[in-house]
């Protein structure tokens, strides 16, 4: 039985049936009331588990060819107008918890960046310090290997467990993820539901220093009070994103609501009214202009998904 609240009408003739997940099922559920952009189709189907059993008997219960879509926070992320089809799986509070043991920090998927640095913070945990610079949860940061001053997942991860597709719970160590700059080997399809980092003894008060360090420079540079996707672009080998975007002279470029910041060049905007078409539009522009002007091509670090409308 579904959560109160949640719509009663799962089962349909694509071979989308989700009348016993136990947790909330919103067909056409809203995916622009939560991520950071605020624009975008909705989701066919936006299912959020109880808990890992309850995903891994929907995963196993779906037809095969159905496409299934974790999100966190939508914090990187451009759904394009025309929605999502198939199922996009938001994980719930339950599976945001964040635990000490042995000097291992062991987060749920749901887990947010900042709570994982806090926690390992207050254990005395060095090393995590660059997840206060990361705004999202801990499942997208293991999915896409995530970074910010200099240091990236991969150099903390010890093992992440995984729902596969088909339902099947694995757990997968550091070195079977292969990690490569902001990619990894988690399959399409897959959902991590925790993760285990290690760090190493340090001084509470130093590790709270250097956070505190890193909140500030991101305030300082970054349009945190925006609607943005944070980072677009990847750094190409050898440079920075934003300077070659600079330097094809895109800061402030625009395209209706859709802008280039003027802080951080390597953010768009949605000023307001911009569509995903007008937001994903504008990225490619930019990706022209630098092309022509240094003949570097910049690949998109946004996850964009969905359909156009």
């Amino acid at each position: 039985m579904n959560d109160a609240g949640a719509l009663t009408d799962t089962t349909t003739t694509d071979g989308i049936d989700l009348s016993a997940v136990a947790g909330r099922v919103d067909a056409g559920g809203s995916l622009a009331d939560f991520i950071w952009f605020r624009t975008g189709g909705p989701a066919e189907y936006l299912v959020r588990p109880r808990d890992v059993d309850d995903l891994a008997a929907m995963l196993a219960s779906l037809d095969a060819d159905v496409p299934v879509l974790p999100v966190g926070v939508g914090s990187n992320l451009i759904v394009r107008d025309g929605g999502v089809p198939g199922v996009v799986v938001r994980l719930p509070k339950a599976m945001a918890t964040v635990g000490i043991k042995d000097g291992q920090v062991r987060a749920g998927a749901a887990a947010m960046g900042i709570t994982v640095a806090s926690a390992a913070r207050d254990a005395g945990i060095a090393g995590l310090e660059f997840l206060r610079g990361i705004p999202g949860t801990v499942g997208g940061a293991v999915r896409m290997n995530a970074g910010a001053y200099g240091r990236d997942v991969g150099d903390i991860l010890i093992e992440a467990t995984l729902v596969l597709r088909d339902g099947s719970v694995e757990t997968w160590d550091a070195a079977r993820l292969g990690y490569t700059y902001r990619h990894s080997a988690v399959p399409v399809g897959a959902i991590v539901v925790e993760a285990v980092f290690a760090g190493t003894p340090g001084d509470p008060t130093t590790i709270g220093a250097e956070m505190d360090r890193i909140a500030a420079e991101r305030e300082a540079s970054q349009p945190l009070r925006s609607r943005t996707g944070g980072s677009t672009f990847k750094n190409p080998e050898g440079h920075k994103a934003w300077a070659l975007i600079d330097a094809a002279g895109c800061r402030g470029l625009r395209r209706g609501d859709a802008q280039v910041s003027e802080k951080h060049c390597n953010f768009l905007l949605n000023l307001g009214n911009a569509t995903a078409a007008d937001i994903e539009a504008l990225g490619e522009e930019v990706r022209d202009r630098v092309k022509a002007h240094s003949g570097v091509t910049l690949d998109w670090e946004i996850q964009r998904v969905g359909v156009e409308k």
